[in-house]
């Protein structure tokens, strides 16, 4: 049964042990994050995977706001991947809006990353393949 581990401001996160699932479900409210105050929640949910040991990711950014140009993949690749990694992480997922061009480009390993990341325009689609 699905769980909120943890909330704030700018999102939640859920668990699904009956999908061997974490999720992230981002607020709209992330238009007003910052870098570091995004960095920072990055490193929280990187906490929570360890935690979970589960080795499927969720990341819902329908009502994800925040302007790229903020983020820092640099500092994600060399501080956050790592620990999916050691969390035995294998499926990483997406849920985009509509138009996202990364949407149906076949699973890959982005960056330094030991598992596979989509991207899906819907729910459905990214949990048929999360737990396929």
């Amino acid at each position: 049964m699905a769980s909120v581990a943890f909330t704030d401001a700018w999102g939640e996160v859920i668990q699904r042990p009956e999908h061997d699932t974490i999720e992230i479900r981002w607020f709209d409210s992330t238009a007003a994050m910052s870098g570091d105050e995004f960095n920072d929640w990055l490193s929280r949910f990187a906490t929570e995977v360890e935690r979970a040991a589960t080795s499927r990711v969720l990341v819902d950014g329908l009502a994800f706001a925040m302007p790229n140009d903020r983020m820092d993949s640099a500092w994600r690749d060399a501080n956050i991947i790592p620990r999916y990694n050691a969390a035995g992480v294998n499926r990483f997922a997406f849920l985009m809006p509509e138009g996202m061009p990364a949407i149906g480009v076949p699973p890959r390993a982005e960056g330094p990353a030991n598992y596979l990341t989509a991207y899906f325009g819907t729910r459905r689609s990214a949990m048929e393949w999360l737990t396929g």
